[in-house]
C-alpha cells in the first residue's frame, strides 16, 4: 500500500507546534529558538515532508522563479548564457523560466508581459531600443538587461564589444590586412560598439572600413551576402563579421563560389560558439564569455530582488586565434 504524503499538519504533530510555526520556519518569514528549529528540521527529514510550491508563493508572495528572454534559443552563443544563469538560479534555489523572442520584435511584449506575472525578477535580452523601454519598467519587477544603457539608471551586463572589437583589428592589422569589411547587424545595439571599435583602430593606421548591413545574425544571412562582398569590384581581404554564425554562413559561401580559406580572404567573428572550432578552416573570433555573461546576470537579479545594490557588470573578452586568419606581410 502506497505511503500516505505527509501534510504539514503531521510535521506539526510531530514537533508539537502549530502549523502556522511550521509554515513560518519551511518559507523563512520567521527564526525561532535552535531547539524548536533543530525539531523541526529533524521531523521534516524523518517525514520526508515537501513544502508546497504554491502555497509558499501566497504565503511569501514570490514564486522562486526568474525569467530570462532569450533573442534565438538556437543560436549556441545564447545557449551559454542560459547554462550560465541556470547554474545561478539553481545554486539560490530558484527555477528559470525561458522565453524565446525569435529574433521578433512583435513578440517580446507579450511574451515578456506574461512571463512577468510568472516570476520574482527578469534577464531581458532584447532589440528593443531604450527610449521605448517604458512598458518594462511599468512591470514593477525587479530586471537586468543585456548590453550596456546609456540612458536608463537599471542593472545591466555586458561583454566589453568595443575593446573586442579594437582586439580582433590589431590583429588583422598585424597580418599586414589594408581591405577591411564588416559585416554587421545594424537593429542590434552591440553593432553599434563593435562598428565603433573596428573604425577607430583601422583609423589610427589610415585605413578605411567597408560595412556591409545583414537583415539577421544568422548564418544564412552570412550566405546570402557572400556574394555582394566577394563578386563586386575589389573584395576586402579581410572581413569581421558581427557573430560567429554569420562567418559561418559566409565561410561556407565564399568556398562554394572557389575563394580559398584564409588565402584570398581572412574572416572572423564574435562569440566563440564551439561550432567554429570545428570548422575548416577554425574560425578566428571574439570570446564575449557567454556563460559568465549569463552567471553575471543572475547574480546581479538575485541581489536586486533581495534588495540588496545592484549596479552593472562588464565582461572582459577574450581573442581566440585560429586558422580562419592569414598574415598577409612578407
Amino acid at each position: 500500500m502506497k505511503k500516505p504524503i505527509p501534510t504539514i499538519r503531521d510535521v506539526a504533530a510531530a514537533a508539537g507546534v502549530s502549523t502556522a510555526t511550521v509554515s513560518k520556519f519551511v518559507n523563512g518569514a520567521q527564526r525561532f529558538s535552535p531547539a524548536v528549529e533543530a525539531t523541526m528540521t529533524q521531523v521534516i527529514a524523518d517525514l520526508g515532508y515537501r513544502s508546497n510550491p504554491l502555497a509558499r508563493s501566497m504565503i511569501t508572495g514570490r514564486t522562486m522563479s526568474i525569467g530570462l528572454s532569450v533573442l534565438d534559443v538556437g543560436n549556441p552563443h545564447f545557449t551559454g548564457v542560459v547554462k550560465g544563469a541556470n547554474r545561478v538560479a539553481q545554486a539560490h534555489g530558484y527555477t528559470l523560466l525561458l522565453v524565446d523572442t525569435e529574433e521578433n520584435p512583435d513578440r517580446e511584449r507579450p511574451l515578456l508581459e506574461a512571463l512577468s506575472r510568472r516570476v520574482d525578477g527578469m534577464i531581458v535580452i532584447s532589440r528593443i531600443p531604450e527610449a521605448e523601454m517604458d512598458w518594462i519598467v511599468a512591470l514593477e519587477k525587479p530586471l537586468v538587461f543585456f548590453g550596456r544603457l546609456a540612458t536608463r539608471d537599471l542593472p545591466w551586463v555586458a561583454g566589453d564589444d568595443h575593446r573586442g572589437a579594437c582586439m580582433l583589428t590589431r590583429h588583422l592589422i598585424a597580418l599586414g590586412h589594408k581591405k577591411v569589411a564588416y559585416l554587421g547587424f545594424s537593429k542590434s545595439r552591440r553593432d553599434e560598439e563593435r562598428l565603433a571599435g573596428i573604425r577607430e583602430c583601422l583609423a589610427a593606421q589610415g585605413l578605411q572600413l567597408t560595412v556591409y548591413d545583414g537583415a539577421a545574425p544568422s548564418s544564412e544571412e552570412g550566405e546570402r551576402m557572400c556574394s555582394s562582398i566577394m563578386l563586386g569590384s575589389g573584395h576586402p581581404d579581410a572581413l569581421i563579421c558581427y557573430n560567429d554564425l554569420m562567418a559561418l554562413g559566409f565561410m561556407k559561401a565564399v568556398q562554394t563560389l572557389g575563394f580559398r580559406l584564409p588565402v584570398d580572404i581572412s574572416v572572423a567573428g564574435f562569440d566563440n560558439i564551439r561550432f567554429g572550432n570545428y570548422t575548416s578552416p577554425p574560425l578566428t573570433t571574439v570570446d564575449l564569455q557567454s556563460e559568465r555573461l549569463g552567471a553575471a546576470a543572475m547574480e546581479q537579479l538575485i541581489a536586486r530582488i533581495r534588495g540588496e545594490p545592484a549596479g552593472f557588470s562588464l565582461i572582459e573578452p577574450q581573442l581566440i586565434l585560429r586558422g580562419s586568419t592569414q598574415n598577409r606581410n612578407g
